[in-house]
């Protein structure tokens, strides 16, 4: 068996952190309790239906870390990218994750601001590959890239 890419292995760290996100709103868990039920039983776990794909888990714990400690800072972006009458607390909660953990990624300068935008909207295609919601999400992430990283976009 081959071994992943390092694109491949962000890539999954991302998903599983949209996912880790997603369940500790949704099940009211702690992020500790999510990232160890992800590191044991879903990151690379075989399953009856294949193995889950390895991912860089450097990153998902990063992302998921950032995503909880700067989600005060990361929403107030994300609220002011969005259309006014629809406050983060109003969307689809799995685009309240890709945006927390995208903003999770905005916040600390290791990934360049066009590839963190590049790879959410990837996802976000995944999640809804027939809905608009990859263009909305394109849109929203380039205002909070602007406003969170406004070096990574000169004039």
């Amino acid at each position: 068996m081959t071994k992943p890419d390092r694109r491949a292995l962000s890539s999954a760290a991302r998903l599983y952190a949209v996912q880790a996100l997603f369940q500790m709103e949704a099940a009211g868990q702690s992020a500790d309790r999510v990232m160890r039920e992800f590191r044991t039983y879903r990151i690379g776990a075989e399953e009856e239906e294949g193995t889950q794909p390895e991912a860089d888990e450097t990153l998902f714990t990063r992302i998921v870390d950032d995503a909880v400690m700067w989600q005060s800072r990361i929403d107030r972006a994300t609220d002011r990218g969005l259309v006014a009458k629809w406050p983060i607390d109003r969307i689809d909660p799995v685009l309240r994750a890709l945006f927390r953990a995208a903003g999770a990624e905005l916040s600390t300068p290791k990934t360049p601001a066009k590839v963190v935008i590049t790879e959410y909207v990837r996802l976000a295609e995944s999640f809804f590959p027939e809905g608009r919601e990859p263009k909305f999400v394109n849109a929203v992430l380039d205002h909070v890239a602007r406003e969170l990283r406004p070096d990574a976009f000169p004039a």
